[in-house]
């Protein structure tokens, strides 16, 4: 064990042992934990069982130059006999201790070079096998899963785990191996002395344990005021933090807050680095006081004409003494830092054994072999139920039925919550309809592959979201191997190459983080690029012009209907402007299509649609009566 700790203190680990027990019970319960650990290190045997080997040799090494000390004193410096020092053994036993030093100190190099590849390849083994596994996971997963709770498994779980075999593993092994090694040196060395050391050692480790819990409440104060600190950065240093402070002129609000925190983080670190001082001094009297006795025992032992203590029996005793206390205090961690060990595994395995929702049958077949012309889509009495949602709650869909022809514009409209994005999940399969069946291509989609069918698919949302990367590489996520050629047709089509054209740096242009460094309507514009670059047969678009501006909305909507053109589409639209021109419009309310039609024959027939129409029109009269006043004013 290393020991370590702030204040100059070694030896106390700041670790709470309580809060750490809590966090370990309230780990999951996984079958079989023990077998599926040792399965990860499997690959990596021989390596570990070497590192094995080095550990004991490397604990075996440290307790042989005491003994060698012991002669250096006896044997060459000063003889028993009383004659002049032997400086020919001196040389030896010097060039024999410099011997093992190096060789020591070899072995710890390749024991720590072993333990971290080892340690960091099964991390990296278990994050990839993590995050694959997260990849494959349906989408209402993530809608109900906080994104901090995931990145917590894959980063804080995940990273710990490198700590088993490079601090719990080697740590069992290496402090047990020195703690019997120096016992039987001391042994070897006196065992009267032993006995006194021994019996004052439990004494000495009380101590040390007292002030490490003291430390480690504090420590964890310390942590959590940290935490609180960076949540305060993130929330008000972010893109959308900074624009909401400025917005509501809150920066000095903020900047108190911050201050507050920060004065109570310097007062903990205070507090951190001077709590147990008492305590420290008590050790260290302790700790000096162990060889002290060994020295007063030692002078009534040869004022009793004891035999073989000597000055370099004493010199070696306490040295070896010395090396005792740590590797104790290591071991009684030991219990603690298993548990340690079995929660974070059991953390991991318990998302890694998540079995997805939706997943591809065993005899799934492509797009491409399905029966039907692509780009058809059909829904078949489908009916939706949220997995989380109660069981007598009503379905989000219910009975819903349509079919999209190819080339055809299908748009879906009606009031808040009624179901519509839903539709357009089910399409690609991103969700699983509980009733029902949702046809595409001709083939239920549960026996279509669902990666053939997201790559017939091009998704346009209302919530744009664009890497921090240039605009050329936000292109070729959709298409990797995209020549400047495509991206700069793509652009044209989606009304937004001139735009780009007249940047700096033209496609080289970094968008900025969620490309706050463009305005709304050039952001929903590169993405709708993208999707043309991508150039599925299927296009969704939800509400993706709710969030513009009219000019904006106008000059999407162009690059909307463009990208529309040869290609089945299905669009969500809160403004019913947008879809007019749409083939068929489907009016859906409380989970159900309760009108379907044309605009011409929706308004004819005078029921919710022309409602909704009405309500629109009327409150973009009173947006032109507004303006109008302004401009008269």
């Amino acid at each position: 064990m290393r020991g370590g700790g702030g204040g100059g203190h070694p030896g106390f680990r700041p670790v709470d042992t309580e809060a750490q027990r809590r966090a370990n019970a309230s780990a999951p319960r996984i079958p079989n934990l023990g077998a599926r650990v040792v399965g990860l290190f499997r690959p990596y045997l021989w390596s570990i069982v070497f590192t094995g080997v080095l550990v004991v040799l490397g604990a075996g090494i440290a307790v042989v130059p005491p003994l060698l000390v012991q002669r250096v004193f006896d044997d060459a410096l000063f003889p028993v006999d009383g004659s002049a020092p032997d400086l020919t053994l001196l040389w030896q036993l010097v060039l024999a201790m410099i011997g093992l030093f190096l060789l020591g100190a070899a072995v710890g190099v390749l024991q720590t070079w072993l333990t971290s590849t080892v340690g960091n390849r099964v991390t990296g083994d278990l994050r990839t096998t993590l995050f694959d596994h997260l990849q494959a996971m349906e989408l209402a997963f993530f809608t109900r899963t906080k994104t901090g709770v995931i990145q917590s498994r894959l980063q804080n779980d995940v990273g710990g785990v490198s700590g088993v075999l490079t601090n719990t593993v080697t740590s069992i092994l290496g402090n047990a191996v020195t703690v019997v090694a120096s016992l039987v040196a001391m042994i070897i060395i006196d065992w009267r002395l032993t006995i006194i050391a021994v019996v004052l050692m439990p004494f000495l480790v009380i101590v040390q344990r007292r002030v490490g819990q003291v430390r480690a409440r504090i420590a964890g104060e310390t942590q959590e005021s940290l935490s609180e600190l960076t949540s305060i950065t993130q929330e008000t240093l972010s893109v959308s933090g900074i624009l909401l402070s400025k917005s509501f002129n809150r920066q000095r609000t903020e900047s108190a807050r911050y201050a507050d925190e920060n004065a109570n983080q310097v007062r903990l670190q205070v507090r951190r680095a001077m709590s147990g001082q008492g305590f420290f001094a008590v050790v260290q009297v302790l700790m000096a006081s162990v060889p002290a006795v060994i020295y007063l025992v030692s002078g009534y032992f040869i004022s009793g004409g004891a035999d073989a203590i000597t000055a370099g029996t004493i010199v070696a005793f306490t040295t070896v003494q010395a090396r005792l206390l740590m590797p104790l205090m290591g071991l009684m961690r030991v219990s603690l830092d298993l548990q340690t060990s079995s929660a974070l595994f059991a953390r991991i395995f318990e998302y890694v054994d998540l079995v997805p929702a939706i997943s591809d049958a065993p005899d799934a077949i492509d797009v491409a072999d399905a029966p039907g012309p692509l780009g058809r889509i059909e829904f078949r009495e489908v009916v939706f139920r949220y997995p989380d949602a109660a069981p007598d709650a009503r379905p989000t869909l219910r009975g819903v039925s349509f079919a999209a022809e190819p080339g055809q514009h299908v748009a879906f409209v009606g009031p808040s919550g009624a179901g519509k994005t839903t539709v357009l999940y089910l399409t690609p399969r991103l969700y699983e309809a509980s009733g029902g069946s949702v046809l595409f291509a001709g083939e239920d989609v549960r026996r279509l592959r669902q990666e053939s069918i997201v790559d017939s698919v091009g998704i346009v949302s209302q919530e744009t979201y664009l890497f921090h990367a240039t605009i050329r590489e936000n292109l070729r996520y959709a298409k990797p191997d995209a020549t400047d050629a495509e991206l700069e047709a793509a652009c044209r089509a989606a009304n937004i190459h001139h735009v780009i054209a007249g940047f700096e740096k033209g496609y080289d242009t970094i968008v900025g983080e969620r490309g706050y460094r463009l305005s709304g309507g050039e952001k929903q514009r590169i993405a709708i690029a993208r999707v043309l670059l991508k150039d599925p047969p299927v296009l969704l678009l939800d509400e993706a012009t709710s969030a513009l501006d009219t000019v904006s909305e106008r000059v999407v909507q162009e690059a909307l209907d463009a990208a529309s053109r040869g290609r089945t589409t299905l669009t969500i639209a809160h403004r019913l402007s947008t879809v007019i021109g749409a083939d068929v419009i489907h009016v859906v309310e409380g989970g159900r299509i309760v009108e379907s039609g044309t605009h011409a024959e929706l308004i004819a027939a005078g029921g919710l649609y022309a409602e909704l129409a009405a309500q629109q029109l009327a409150s973009s009269r009173i947006l032109e009566a507004e303006r109008a006043l302004e401009s008269d004013a």
